[in-house]
């Protein structure tokens, strides 16, 4: 791609966004005294003009194969523009304050395509690090397969190991009750609570069974403790003739 002056002023003084635009203190190449100028900064360009509204740039700087360091000059808030090779000029600028000389030496560090060789293979890294810990996250994490074990010391039948049926002992020392079938047996039933009316509980109507468990038959327990019930519901229905 060729350039020329027009091409140049035409880009410089264009509407496309520039990088950086402010006021700096040039120091010129032959004479040592600083003049004010106006520069923008596009892409790896530095356009300098005589004021902000000229038409035309009264220079330009390529920002390739350089780099931009503070330095000691005359003037305060100084830094270069320094480019490889015996003959090369080197560029000194000065801004108007702290702020404004480290916003330009950062814009312009970064202006070069070599920076941005730079960053692109950085970013380049970082994403191949992230997709190869993407495919070490999406594979199924398959946990290590626990053999069971066999209880040491335990019977064996036909010469296989069986797992012992010996049930553990309660806190007393003794062994839970079992049934017939060599289950355990379910704890006692709580003992039943007697139904109430109203505030007042309603009073054991027939008194405890004088009969022993395991001498009585059913038929007899049967008839013992339906008095009871046949008593209480006689109350039921007397409370509710009452309502």
């Amino acid at each position: 791609m060729k350039l020329n002056e027009r091409s140049l002023a035409f880009y410089a003084t264009c509407d496309s966004p520039a990088d950086n635009t402010g006021f700096l203190y040039k120091k010129g190449e032959r004479h040592t005294a600083y003049h004010r100028r106006w520069f923008v900064l596009k892409g790896n360009m530095l356009f300098y003009f005589e004021d902000r509204d000229s038409r035309e740039p009264v220079g330009v700087i390529i920002l390739e194969g350089c780099t931009v360091e503070l330095c000691e000059a005359s003037e305060e808030f100084a830094f270069a523009i320094r480019f490889a090779g015996a003959r090369s000029r080197t560029y000194i600028l000065a801004a108007d304050s702290q702020p404004a000389m480290e916003a330009w030496v950062k814009a312009l560090s970064r202006a070069s395509f070599d920076y941005m060789r730079l960053v692109v293979r950085e970013l380049e890294q970082q994403l191949e690090q992230m997709r190869a810990g993407g495919r070490r996250r999406t594979e199924p994490q398959v946990p290590p397969r626990r053999e069971r074990s066999l209880p040491s010391g335990g019977s064996k039948e036909n010469g296989c190991a069986v797992w012992s049926q010996d049930l553990p002992a309660l806190p007393n020392g003794s062994l839970p009750r079992t049934s017939h079938e060599g289950a355990p047996r379910p704890p006692p039933l709580p003992p039943r609570p007697r139904p109430s009316l109203g505030s007042n509980p309603v009073p054991l109507l027939v008194p405890e069974t004088p009969f022993t468990v395991g001498t009585t038959t059913f038929a007899r327990l049967h008839e013992w403790y339906g008095q009871e019930i046949l008593a209480l519901r006689q109350e039921w229905l007397e409370s509710r003739g009452q309502l």
